[in-house]
């Protein structure tokens, strides 16, 4: 062997190691990839820096290890994901990011793509194993980013004394680290994408909204994006709530003295008793979380339909979809499959769609044969999750800029067959993580089918081609026939077929939603 043989081969097996604007980290090799856990990209927001913006981190000297991931935040105890405690160890580092590169080449200049975790902006972290990014990362030959950031009464409680909406102002600091550092673990900081589900998509939507994210990314994919977008007055009156439930004023400096746990435990309470506020919180309330991105004029000045549509992410290529039976999955793991009343849905569908007791109507006509259940799931999918994301598609073509449109409608294996195409499905075949999402539910007691396998390298080519060009295989969302893929088990590229109901949604605008007493 010789000398410069035996250095390639030493270079190779070595700990990968990249030197960021704040100091070095050493990672490690795993599948052909270099992979980098919990580097920090601001300043712990504990003490005086509590429910205050993130900052800068702090330099350090000599080599920092990354090779586990950081701390999660302060949360709900109920973690999605499939994980029966977080990983990672204990600490107050919670803002922290992770690096899957297939070389970290300062000349390679690849794709880059950020991953933001849903979780009802109430729990979830990067760690979880069903956010494992080796096979997106290896198979589309990109750099993929996912992060942790503030949650919950941390993140986004609006409180007097503080800005709003902190959790939304970490990712933004999170995608400032990653257009400082990502060139030197082989990213191009002109092509990012930033993608993510559920709450992580409503935070990709925000982001299009948000004057502080411009010029951060170029491309951004939203999946199952929620509707629910606070107003300030709605957001105030959820915390003067929430501070109740733990004896406190919702002020910044009032909080600051408590334990997060203790915090996270008073929105888990308030949770509970969201429906006894349908009165004076309206749609807000049977959603279950007190928390939301809040429209405050300032981090958030509006809803990002409306900032959609006025241009404010024009330049940014988007890409959008939804999977076909969202709420199934919450009404599988509520016990509410098949036991909804008449009077349950009566109440909901009033509550929910267009024109209240009109809709309620219009409804009922559209789904003559639907049971309780079935249309108590249907009018939920659309109002919180299909209707506002082909509205922010909608309004991107309004404001002068492209969309391309997905749906989801291939079912779930597992769960005995009743799940369908429900919410988070879609993450497990991206990610190709079937057995790490929500424990396994989604595959559970059944094997991981062909067609599974083929949805998901359909779903991480699409993904990674559309980071890599703007173009993730089928034609844009245009103002002619308005083509959507399918993915199911025989993908199809066609015009959106008309729903039933469509007509009561027409000219629906998805507001902030309101303080009605």
């Amino acid at each position: 062997m010789t000398t410069s043989e035996s250095g390639e081969r030493t270079a190779k097996t070595a700990p990968p190691v990249v030197r960021t604007a704040s100091g070095a980290v050493r990672g490690r090799h795993e599948d052909g990839l270099a992979v980098f856990r919990g580097i920090p990209y601001a300043e712990p927001p504990v003490g005086e820096a509590r429910f205050r913006a993130p900052r800068p981190v702090r330099p350090w000297d000599g080599t920092r290890e990354a090779c586990a991931f950081g701390p999660p935040p302060p949360q709900d105890p109920g973690v999605p994901g499939g994980a029966a405690a977080p990983p990672g160890p204990a600490g107050d580092h919670w803002l922290t990011v992770n690096v899957w590169t297939p070389e970290p080449d300062p000349a390679a200049g690849r794709p880059v793509m950020v991953w933001i975790h849903g979780g009802s902006y109430r729990m979830g972290h990067a760690g979880l194993p069903g956010y494992d990014a080796r096979r997106i990362a290896r198979d589309g030959d990109v750099v993929v980013v996912t992060l942790n950031y503030r949650l919950g009464v941390e993140g986004f409680t609006l409180l007097d004394g503080a800005p709003a909406n902190r959790g939304l102002l970490d990712q933004v600091a999170a995608l400032e680290w990653v257009q400082a550092n990502i060139a030197a673990f082989g990213g191009d900081p002109g092509r990012v994408t930033v993608f993510g589900e559920s709450a992580g998509a409503g935070s990709v939507a925000s982001l299009l909204a948000m004057p502080a994210a411009r010029g951060l990314f170029r491309r951004a994919v939203a999946q199952s994006v929620p509707g629910t977008f606070f107003s300030a007055p709605l957001a105030r009156d959820i915390a003067a709530a929430l501070a109740a439930e733990a004896g406190l004023e919702p002020t910044a400096a009032d909080l600051a003295a408590v334990d997060p746990g203790r915090l996270a435990e008073a929105g888990r309470a308030l949770s509970a008793k969201m429906p006894r506020y349908t009165g004076r919180w309206g749609q807000a309330a049977p959603a279950g979380s007190p928390f939301s991105p809040v429209v405050d004029g300032e981090v958030l000045p509006t809803t990002p339909w409306r900032a959609l549509a006025a241009g404010a992410a024009r330049d940014v290529d988007l890409l959008v979809g939804h999977n076909r039976d969202e709420f199934r999955l919450f009404m599988a793991m509520g016990g509410m499959l098949g036991t909804v009343t008449d009077e349950q849905l009566t109440r909901t569908l009033r509550l929910l769609a267009p024109g209240g007791e009109a809709g309620e109507r219009a409804y009922r006509a559209a789904h003559p044969d639907a049971s309780p259940s079935e249309l108590f799931e249907r009018v939920q999918t659309d109002w919180l999750f299909a209707v506002p994301t082909l509205r922010l598609a909608e309004a991107q073509l309004a404001g002068g800029g492209g969309a391309h449109v997905y749906r989801l409608t291939w079912p779930a294996p597992g769960g005995g067959g009743v799940l369908g195409a429900c919410h988070v499905l879609d993450v497990a075949l991206l990610f190709g993580t079937y057995r790490s999402v929500l424990g396994g539910l989604l595959f559970a007691d059944a094997d991981v089918p062909a067609e599974a396998e083929e949805l998901s390298a359909a779903f991480r080519r699409s993904w990674t081609s559309f980071a890599r060009t703007g173009d993730p295989g089928w034609p844009a969302y245009g103002t002619g026939e308005r083509p959507v893929r399918t993915f199911d088990a025989r993908p199809v590229v066609a015009p959106r077929p008309a729903e039933p109901t469509g007509h009561l949604w027409e000219g629906y605008e998805v507001p902030a939603l309101p303080l009605l007493a």
